[in-house]
């Protein structure tokens, strides 16, 4: 038997398979995890961070403030910025989409600006610089108006783009079968088209939402009443009236209660439109 048969015939070695490769990694990524959590298990001082965080007398004084006065404020916020975002959102959509000329091009100049400005931006700009642009006018609703045009201002940017692909999503035959029918290019956009670009956008426009709710924290710089804080305000008022930092972790856990089941509202409409499409 020459050398080049007794090498044939040896068993070859075999390597890791894709599956068994991806558990290794798996397997590496949860050890370090595990170690991670255990590191700081180990070494935290939780005295110190119950002290700090988790006194629950302090905890106690903030009931029922913090959820008839903050987070309802909180709420009413987000859900008037939302209502604002979406009208104005709306509009500029559909001037992006509008073969007049000038409007796709202011559609696009308030999509890049405000987009591109951070929020805090925005805010002081609407609480600042608006009544010293119009002297003697007044924002409709004072703090509430404000801030509705405030956040409406930042997610209408978002929502306006979202819009967009929703109606670009929608067949072209939708709109050709409405104008067969008889329909106006106006009518059979409101009836026909925008509906149900609003089925595939729900997800997303219900993720702006979470991100509205977030972003309420900024009306601070507004400077509001007492009765007119909302969650980060108060906590912040409360952590330096007691020189603890237990309210802000107890306003941080009210945006929980409310981020983490529209969270999940939007990952069930995205299971349940991608189980559509298949």
């Amino acid at each position: 038997m020459t050398d080049t048969d007794a090498t044939t015939l040896q068993p070859k070695k075999k390597g890791l398979t894709r599956r068994q490769k991806r558990r290794v990694s798996q397997g590496a990524q949860y050890a370090v995890f595990v170690a991670a959590v255990i590191a700081f298990a180990v070494t935290a001082d939780w005295g110190r961070l119950q002290n700090q965080f988790a006194q629950a007398d302090i905890a106690r004084q903030m009931f029922p403030d913090v959820i008839t006065l903050a987070l309802k404020n909180t709420v009413l916020y987000t859900l008037s910025g939302f209502v604002v975002g979406l009208v104005l959102g709306m509009v500029i959509a559909l001037m992006r989409l509008s073969s007049v000329g000038p409007y796709r091009w202011l559609a696009g100049v308030y999509i890049e600006i405000f987009r591109g400005l951070p929020a805090l931006l925005i805010f002081i700009f609407v609480g600042v610089a608006v009544p010293l642009a119009f002297p003697g006018t007044e924002i409709p609703g004072g703090t509430y108006g404000k801030v509705a045009l405030a956040l409406g201002l930042v997610s209408a940017a978002y929502m306006a783009e979202t819009i967009r692909a929703g109606i670009q999503a929608v067949p072209k035959g939708q709109m050709e079968a409405a104008r067969s029918l008889g329909f106006s290019p106006a009518k059979a956009m409101v009836s026909i088209i925008v509906p149900q670009a609003f089925r595939i956008i729900l997800p997303p426009l219900t993720n702006e939402l979470v991100l509205l709710f977030k972003d309420s924290s900024l009306v601070l710089f507004l400077g509001v009443t007492l009765e007119e804080r909302e969650l980060s305000k108060f906590g912040r008022d409360l952590a330096s009236t007691t020189a603890n930092s237990t309210p802000i972790l107890v306003a941080g856990l009210c945006y929980l209660l409310v981020t983490i089941p529209l969270s999940f509202v939007v990952r069930r409409m995205e299971s349940k439109a991608q189980e559509a499409i298949r």
